[in-house]
Formats: structure tokens, sequence, C-alpha cells
């Protein structure tokens, strides 16, 4: 429920208390903005973003911020129900893992043989329609068409309460996405830089629908989008060949749920009775029966969960945890030993490579699906056995 309203030149409607110092500043930096639609609904994983906080639906009729869709546009999360149980995985865990390591790629890394489905993508037809600052970028956009990237992505293998097994996974647009942002959030700024009107960040820089590169922008990020979509759905479908391969001898494998959405993204849509652009910078969309994903820590439960239409969230749900602290406190304030510890029973790497990804690192998942009973309901609860980190 709505715990904390900012009365600025429009309302911020705030899903927690639970909000630092430096977010709530950003927070009305944004309500200050002269396009928003109603008010600013904040999800209770609210934590500090660049420009615009992480956890921010932000509604307009008439403009969109580059920085606030992000630079990884079209970054959600996919999941897949799976005909399997918990005794389906007993001593193949660390195989599995191994499988997934090999089969997909993390980090800066591409594919090094492209198959078939990623050439056949319907969205290369429209590369050529991009910004021209990105056109050099195709043969890497067609390597990266499913890999994972870096940071706070993954895979997980998971079980629910019932003991079946889920794959679950966290990815985006990868090199591509980010520089088809970082294209034109520079050019939001030096519009920006000439107008009369003044924004108190410029991370907030935006185009409104008077100007031409509004429209080149809403090509581009629809694209990044479809992209990031194509992208997780190649990945599932490994790793759900990986399971058929290491659990039911090759053959195909039952899937009998299948999710993927968007967390970082800019959608046109009908609110309070009006047409609007709904920019979600770590939301889901949670529309009246709507499935989405809700991710916890890498050793903490994450939810499969169904919308209930909340008009005040602009129909939204939180992302994940959200973060409490930055990566360079969590290596500064955790061990190794720490991340052994949090990470008990899951099979995944636990040096200091992933320390900043430590479930301490993160708020605590279940209060923030408490703090949004009103806007979503638990349809699954899963806590992984395995995680593949970025």
């Amino acid at each position: 429920m709505i715990q904390t309203v900012l009365e600025n030149k429009v309302p911020v409607k705030i899903w927690t208390k639970n909000i630092e110092a430096e977010a709530l500043q950003q927070l009305e930096n944004l309500s200050s903005l002269p396009f928003i639609f109603k008010h600013v609904a904040v999800m209770p994983d609210v934590h500090w973003g660049m420009g615009a906080t992480i956890g921010s639906v932000i509604p307009s009729k008439t403009a969109v911020i580059p920085a606030a869709v992000g630079v990884d546009i079209g970054c959600g999360m996919g999941a897949v129900k799976t005909g399997f149980t918990a005794t389906d995985l007993e001593g193949k865990l660390s195989r599995i893992r191994q499988r997934i390591e090999r089969d997909v790629p993390v980090g800066f890394e591409g594919n090094r043989q492209i198959e078939g489905r990623a050439e056949r993508w319907e969205g290369w037809k429209l590369f050529s329609e991009l910004t021209g600052k990105v056109s050099d970028l195709k043969k890497r956009a067609l390597e990266q068409l499913g890999s994972l990237g870096g940071g706070n992505h993954f895979i997980e293998i998971c079980l629910d309460t019932e003991n079946n097994v889920w794959i679950l996974l966290h990815s985006g647009s990868r090199h591509i996405g980010k520089s088809v942002a970082d294209v034109h959030i520079h050019e939001a700024k030096r519009i920006m830089a000439r107008q009369e009107f003044k924004i108190p960040d410029r991370d907030l820089a935006y185009f409104t629908t008077k100007d031409p590169e509004f429209k080149s922008y809403l090509r581009d990020v629809q694209w990044c989008q479809r992209y990031a979509m194509e992208n997780r759905e190649i990945m599932v479908e490994r790793i759900i060949n990986i399971l058929a391969r290491e659990l039911n001898e090759g053959k195909p494998i039952p899937v009998l749920m299948r999710v993927n959405c968007h967390h970082n993204y800019v959608s046109f849509e009908k609110h309070f009775g009006e047409n609007v652009y709904v920019t979600r910078k770590g939301a889901v969309s949670a529309q009246q029966g709507q499935l989405g994903i809700i991710p916890g820590s890498m050793g903490t439960a994450s939810y499969i969960v169904e919308g209930l239409g909340n008009p005040e969230s602009f129909m939204s749900c939180s992302h994940g945890a959200g973060r409490r602290m930055s990566r360079h406190a969590a290596k500064k304030k955790f061990t190794e030993r720490d991340l052994e510890e949090q990470t008990k029973n899951v099979e995944c790497r636990k040096d200091r490579g992933v320390l900043d990804e430590i479930p301490g690192a993160y708020k605590d998942i279940d209060e923030v699906m408490k703090d949004q009973e009103d806007l979503v309901k638990v349809k699954a609860k899963l806590k992984q056995v395995l995680c593949v980190k970025g």
C-alpha cells in the first residue's frame, strides 16, 4: 500500500517507508518536471539510480526521459516452470551448472557460433532503421543475441514450494542496447542545454513529442526491447535443452508455464482514461491477471506474481528486492566467508568476483512483497538451488 506521499509540483506516491535521502531527492527532482501525468509511482524496491530512482514509474503524455529508461533497454526476466521435481536434480547440479556456463556466454562475451534462430530473428530486417551511430554494431549484436551479460544478470535453477523445477533468468539488450541508449541520452542532454527551462539534473534530460528526436528514440527503444525479449527466449531454450539432456535422456521436457517481462522500458498505455507514455525504470507491468517476475538475490526467494491492475501504481509492481548498498560498499563490508554463508545450499560461484551480489547487499524481498500486496498476488515462491552470475 502507499505509505509515503511527497506533495510536490505533482504528487509522488511511494509503496514503502524504506527509502534513502538520496532517492527522495531524486524523486523531488523528477516531480518538478513540467510533463508528469497525474503522479509518480514509486515501487517498494526503490533506490538511487542515474537521474531517476530505480523503482520509478514515470507517466507522461508529451515526453520521455532516455536516462530513465536506462542503458540496458528492455532488461527484464524470463521464467519457465518445467515438469521436473527436486528429485530429478539430485547429484546433477554441478554438471548442469557447467553446461550452462559452457553454452551461455556471460560478461562481455558473445556466441562464437551463431544458431539459426538468432540469424532468422525478424528484428534484423529493421536494424538499418536504427540511429546511424550504431550501424557498425550489427555483427556484435548478432553474436550477443542469446548471451547473459554481466553485473546483476543471472541464470538460476529454482524450486517452488511444491518442489517443481523452474528456470529463471535476468538479462537485457546487451551492448547494442547500451550503445543506442548512450546516443539518445547524449542527444537529449544536448537539446536540453539549449532550453530556457533548467532541469535539476542533467540525467533527467528529455525529448518531447514536438522534438523530431522523440520519434527516433521511440523507434530505437522499441527495437531494443524486442531484442532483449528475444535474447531471453533464446537463452531459456538453451537451458531447456540442457535439462532435457541431463534429466530426460535428450527427450523434450514438459513446459508448464512461461513468463517473459521487461522492467526497464517505455510503453504506450491507457491510464485514468488517457493515453500516456509510461517509463518503468526498475518496475514491472502488473495489469489485472498479467504474470510477472520479482526476483530476490542469489540466496533468497523470488516470486512469480499475477497483477492486480492497481491504477494508482499505473498497474505496476517492483522488479526485485532492490539494492540497499552500492557494489563498492558491499565489497567493503562483506567477505567471501559471508558469501558462502549467505548462499549455503546454492550451487554457485562463491568468490570475490561476485561479492557485490551477496544477498546482504539487497533489501529483504519478503518485506518488499508485503509492501505491494495491493499490486500483485503471489502465484509461486521460488528458491534457487543453482545460480550462474554474469
